[in-house]
């Protein structure tokens, strides 16, 4: 389902939607870091090698950043007025290259303002690998459209 507006009574707090088979393939991994975060573990498989990691890793917000546009967007793009915050932002695990990843997304607080009509919604994010194990969590506040 797409949404034009929010329905506060329509949106399961607390019951995530799970989007599947999140993968960045290496090349996205080594542009992504490129524009944005140039560390050898990022953007060089020799060095990555010899890190800590023992590969290529991808950049920390890459993962949610690739979410939020391509899956989030589409479904509540129009609804959004604005962001308001990200919060607790926590870099569990490295995410890797070809590798798929869950994001189970969920309304955590909901607060409507029928007079203005719009609605503050807290989302959280959480990533896992293909172990099940949380690789990354994170909140974002947003003033979306009321219905």
């Amino acid at each position: 389902m797409v949404y034009d507006s929010i329905d506060p009574e329509k949106i399961p707090v607390e019951k995530p939607w799970i989007f599947e088979s999140i993968i960045l393939s290496e090349e996205e991994i080594i542009d992504f870091a490129k524009n944005f975060d140039p560390l050898p573990f990022h953007i060089d498989k020799t060095a990555a090698q010899q890190s800590r990691f023992g590969r290529l890793i991808a950049s920390g917000p890459h993962i949610f950043i690739k979410a939020h546009k391509e899956l989030i967007i589409p479904k509540l793009g129009s609804t959004i007025i604005a962001g308001l915050s990200i919060d607790q932002w926590q870099f569990l695990k490295p995410v890797y290259p070809d590798t798929p990843y869950t994001l189970h997304f969920l309304a955590q607080k909901l607060k409507p303002n029928r007079e203005k009509k719009h609605i503050v919604i807290t989302w959280q994010y959480e990533f896992f690998n293909p172990d099940h194990e949380m690789v990354q969590k994170l909140f974002v506040t947003s003033l979306h459209n009321f219905s």
